[in-house]
């Protein structure tokens, strides 16, 4: 006889799964809140910054600003993929809408991608033909960012380290922030030294410093699209540890893959001795309970047998 148990860590009553579960939902709740404030920052520093930009000659405030304008249509897409990852799920899409804001961090990284195109013009122009920039102009535009991008930064901060999409307009208003502190400094010198080149130079960090982002970005977006075991997860070490639980004979078939940026499912064969399903319940709740508190796994699915099917390893072949 083989009995099968699918479940989950709601349906085992642990308060201690539960509450894991909720609180990323709490999380999620204030994202929404500082993605807009956000929004609203990124539309005006950008126009103060082109219009000083003009003014002061100076192509790496227009860069500065041009990274901000694709900032503001980033952290729009975001809001937008915020809101509707907030879907429940449907018997269409049994997983919700979650995924929505990976997608919008792969399109972010596309937007970047034609700024940086559009700033590495710019600065090769202006290498080839150097103009004067005005330093006093440039050193009130770049307060500007440094004050606004900062505070945009921080709002983003705490919910960047649980969610891929605010992690991806953390970075943007990181890398916002950092680039306008190279424009103050650039604009303090040039008020010294008339070192114009430094101005285009400096463009070209910028958009080095937003590549370097966006590869971070699209490796981790593609991973979680590819349905890739999340680097904090080691099956080798969940097996071991499964195996030590005395009912347990073979651990086999495991997958382990992100839903989005929070949350990971997880799925395994386990084989026990011959028994009503019944009996297996406890069991369950204990390997729900050690997944979920020592690897953050809080979407598992067992499937109890009495026998290993396929090879019988980590990998299972069955299906190959």
């Amino acid at each position: 006889m083989i009995s099968h148990t699918e479940s989950t860590p709601h349906e085992t009553g642990h308060s201690g799964e539960c509450s894991g579960h909720h609180h990323a939902i709490d999380v999620q709740e204030t994202s929404g809140t500082r993605l807009l404030i956000t929004l609203v920052l990124n539309l005006i520093i950008p126009v103060i910054q082109v219009i000083a930009g003009i003014f002061a000659n100076s192509m790496a405030l227009i860069s500065d600003a041009t990274h901000n304008f694709s900032d503001f249509t980033a952290i729009l897409i975001s809001y937008i993929a915020f809101r509707i990852g907030k879907k429940g799920a449907t018997p269409r899409q049994t997983f919700g809408y979650r995924r929505a804001e990976i997608m919008a961090a792969l399109l972010n990284v596309t937007i970047l991608a034609g700024a940086c195109i559009f700033i590495l013009y710019g600065a090769a122009h202006r290498f080839l033909s150097v103009e004067t920039v005005s330093g006093k102009i440039v050193i009130w535009a770049a307060l500007v960012g440094i004050v606004g991008n900062g505070f945009s930064a921080w709002l983003l901060h705490r919910d960047a380290k649980h969610n891929l999409n605010v992690k991806g307009a953390f970075l943007h208003m990181m890398g916002d922030f950092l680039t306008s502190v190279a424009v103050l400094i650039s604009g303090l010198v040039m008020l010294v030294t008339p070192w114009y080149w430094l101005d285009p130079l400096l463009s070209v960090l910028i958009a080095v410093f937003i590549l370097k982002n966006c590869w971070t970005i699209l490796k981790s977006s593609t991973a979680i699209l590819m349905n890739a075991t999340p680097d904090t997860i080691d099956l080798d070490d969940i097996r071991s540890h499964l195996l030590q639980m005395d009912e347990i004979k073979n651990v086999h078939y495991m997958h382990a893959w992100p839903l989005s940026s929070s949350g990971i499912s997880f799925s395994c064969h386990i084989v026990v001795t011959d028994q009503l399903i019944s009996e297996t319940q406890p069991l369950s709740e204990r390997i729900q309970h050690a997944l979920f508190h020592k690897y953050g796994i809080d979407h598992p699915v067992l499937q109890f047998e009495t026998e290993s099917c396929g090879n019988g390893t980590l990998l299972c072949d069955m299906f190959t």
